[in-house]
């Protein structure tokens, strides 16, 4: 039987009366209605397409036919609980420990990102016999309650920062504590992980993990400066008896174009302890993973507790993820992620040089960011402007494109990896465009405020 079709009205009300308000939207103030979607391109009820610049869940495309002819096929075959044995969960563990250092062969299948993080935590701590956690200041881990504990991003808006979380800054050369102007940033960045170790084992407390992520992106869609970057960090932590965790649930699968894996960008040979996957690898489809190392994964088991996730690698999840590593490889993906990334990335540089606006281009392979400011200088947050090229990319160019970072800021990137040439094109011609018409807005305003001055100078003098 066939779903009823709601009117976009209906739908909007239904959610309100039914859905959490704290589950928002998209464009809250007029959300797009999307029924069908394909590649980089999203329908809503009227038939009109939108560009989709932010799905990386749909990292190879939404709907791709290969994606979904695996799913149905496994789909009529067999789907079930996780207990029974199945071929396909450890030809795709096989398959993703093919793209991985040797050492990280140990796999746990769970159903979101949030699932994967909470279950690294439990490890870490657990092979350690430790409880601290060394997090990066703006970070995100996910919903669960754990994983709120340490991210930033979160607890600062509620309970607060608990006794064993600790936050390192983020090491962002543009405008952090750090910047370009520093003679050596990433050691700088680095010595703040090492002090802050310090200061935790004066307080008689042991460091359980350092989490990051590999590409911070609530943060601002930050690259980490070049050198060392987060190398140094990891060999202090497990210095202090800690493991590294590489949070790459936004980042991974070929996202960065050079590497498969964004943690790779670190440095020759660095291999963290745990590695922690999601969003990407499902397609869409609820799949997400751990790996880590056999002495981590031995310790966990010798706690005599059983690990069980009913769904966590079912046959159909673990078809889709073969069928998206396939795809990834014989559409080269990583290799479009690479060359249109660059591509985009030059023509927003372009762009910088003719908006003052535009205070920062960064990004690598299909994860950029372009941060817009008010004063260069002073690198004032140009937050009603980014929500104001967010609006009007969806309104008058049917381009979907949001805002990220502490002060929503930062306009970013980070499209299915079939987006185009033609596609980075069109986006920065649109930006382009808005922003010209803003800095003309702004001039009109400007000159209207100067004749207002002007008139009550004027008036001043008379009398």
């Amino acid at each position: 039987m066939a779903l009823e079709k709601l009117r976009k009205e209906d739908t909007l009300e239904m959610r309100k009366r039914l859905i959490g308000q704290s589950c928002r939207l998209f464009y809250s103030d007029d959300p797009v209605k999307i029924v069908r979607a394909r590649g980089q391109y999203l329908f809503d009820e009227n038939g009109t397409r939108y560009l989709d610049c932010i799905s990386n869940v749909h990292h190879v495309g939404h709907c791709h036919p290969s994606i979904t002819a695996a799913a149905a096929a496994q789909m009529e075959l067999l789907n079930t609980n996780t207990r029974f044995l199945h071929d396909n969960m450890v030809v795709y563990a096989d398959r993703l420990r093919a793209t991985l250092p040797e050492k990280l062969c140990v796999f746990y299948f769970v159903n979101s990102g949030s699932e994967a993080n909470d279950l690294a935590l439990r490890m870490a701590q657990q092979y350690t016999r430790h409880d601290d956690v060394i997090v990066l200041d703006h970070a995100y881990h996910g919903h669960l309650m754990s994983l709120i504990d340490i991210s930033p991003y979160k607890f600062r808006k509620l309970a607060g920062q608990k006794e064993w979380v600790h936050v390192a800054p983020l090491p962002d050369t543009y405008r952090g504590l750090y910047r370009e102007d520093h003679p050596d940033p990433c050691q700088a960045y680095a010595d703040t992980v090492q002090h802050l170790i310090e200061e935790v084992h004066r307080k008689g407390r042991k460091i359980a993990a350092f989490f990051a992520e590999s590409l911070p992106s609530v943060g601002g869609q930050i690259v980490l400066p070049e050198g060392t970057r987060l190398k140094s960090q990891s060999e202090y932590v497990r210095a202090a008896g800690g493991v590294f965790v590489a949070d790459e649930v936004q980042t991974g699968f070929g996202r960065v174009g050079s590497h498969f894996w964004a943690f790779q960008l670190h440095g020759e040979g660095f291999c963290p302890d745990i590695v922690t996957m999601g969003k990407p690898m499902g397609n869409g489809h609820p799949l997400a993973c751990v790996a880590t190392t056999v002495e981590v994964a031995e310790a966990f088991t010798a706690n005599g507790v059983e690990y069980f996730n009913t769904f966590g690698g079912n046959p159909v999840s673990c078809a889709i993820g073969l069928a998206l590593l396939d795809v990834i490889e014989k559409e080269d993906l990583r290799g479009n992620a690479t060359r249109v990334g660059a591509h985009l990335k030059d023509l927003l540089k372009n762009l910088q040089l003719r908006h003052q606006i535009i205070g920062d281009v960064r990004g690598v392979g299909l994860f950029v960011g372009l941060e817009l400011v008010t004063d260069r200088q002073q690198k004032t947050p140009a937050t009603e402007t980014a929500a104001r090229v967010v609006k009007r990319l969806k309104e008058e160019d049917n381009i979907c494109v949001s805002t990220d970072g502490p002060w929503e800021n930062v306009v970013k990137f980070k499209p299915p990896m079939c987006f185009s040439m033609e596609d980075a094109e069109l986006v920065v011609r649109c930006i382009d465009r808005i922003l010209t018409g803003q800095l003309h807005k702004d001039a009109a305003v400007y000159s209207s405020y100067q004749k207002m001055v002007h008139r009550y100078t004027d008036h001043l003098q008379i009398h």
